[in-house]
């Protein structure tokens, strides 16, 4: 069991972008989802307030930077020559329609985002996502719409177990890049096979198939995040002096920003 979550771990996400963040997060990942590690909307590259002057959130530990710089070249080159021009074609899908598959999948990540919260114990949080996850389910149709955040102002929360781990006091180990993931971490990278084990979407799965069907739906859902981002990744790389070393530091930046909230 440890061995398939250890592998759909390294070809899936470890958490969904919610639709009004996709404008935001640079796809760096082919999965999308440490796409939503690198940046959000909320702690994007950070603030004065989230890292003080005396502090220096952009150092980490890269021993294997020689790898991982050949892992970025890969999922860079994935990216552009596989991910985003299937993406494009897919943009065929009305926007809303789209955008309600976003809401779906983030939908499933209520429970997992809500017991995360419960171990940091932000009850509030916690409390949070569980009537975001009733709401939407019922009155939003699955997931497909979010009546909870449109109507009842209940926004959804970011916790994962990386965030959980770093809150009890787990550095993040060395830097590391994931085929089809992106940047992430040894503490993160456990984090993301926790996650995984509680999911909705991987034990909704039939038995027999679970695997093949999980890693289906997380390639339907990379495929729809990316059709809703507006080539911010394509940005960075042209303004970047160094895309590997930027999206590095702003994961670092991103990831400690989450953990001090």
């Amino acid at each position: 069991m440890a061995r398939r979550l250890l592998l759909l771990a390294c070809l899936s996400v470890s958490g969904v972008l919610p639709a009004h963040a996709v404008d935001e997060v640079p796809p760096t990942g082919i999965s999308g989802e440490p796409m939503d590690s690198a940046f959000s909307d909320d702690t994007s590259l950070g603030s004065e307030d989230d890292f003080p002057a005396d502090e220096d959130f952009s150092v980490v530990s890269d021993p294997l930077e020689k790898i991982n710089r050949v892992t970025f070249w890969f999922n860079d080159k994935l990216y552009f020559y596989l991910l985003k021009p299937v993406a494009r074609a897919y943009r065929v899908v009305p926007e809303s329609i789209r955008v309600s598959v976003a809401n779906f999948f983030t939908n499933l990540g209520s429970p997992v985002r809500g017991v995360n919260a419960v171990f940091q114990m932000k009850f509030a949080d916690a409390g949070n996502e569980m009537g975001r996850f009733i709401i939407n389910s019922t009155m939003g149709i699955g997931g497909l719409f979010d009546p909870a955040e449109k109507y009842a102002g209940i926004r959804e929360t970011d916790e994962d177990f990386g965030q959980t781990l770093g809150a009890y006091g787990a550095g993040p180990g060395f830097y590391i890049v994931l085929p089809f993931l992106g940047p992430s971490s040894l503490r993160d990278g456990v984090g993301m096979v926790v996650d995984t084990g509680m999911s909705p979407l991987y034990n909704y799965a039939e038995r027999e198939e679970k695997d093949n069907q999980y890693l289906v739906l997380k390639a339907v859902e990379a495929v729809n995040t990316v059709s809703l981002d507006k080539d911010t990744y394509e940005s960075i790389k042209r303004d970047a002096l160094d895309p590997y070393q930027f999206v590095r530091d702003a994961y670092v930046q991103n990831r400690q920003g989450k953990i001090r909230k």
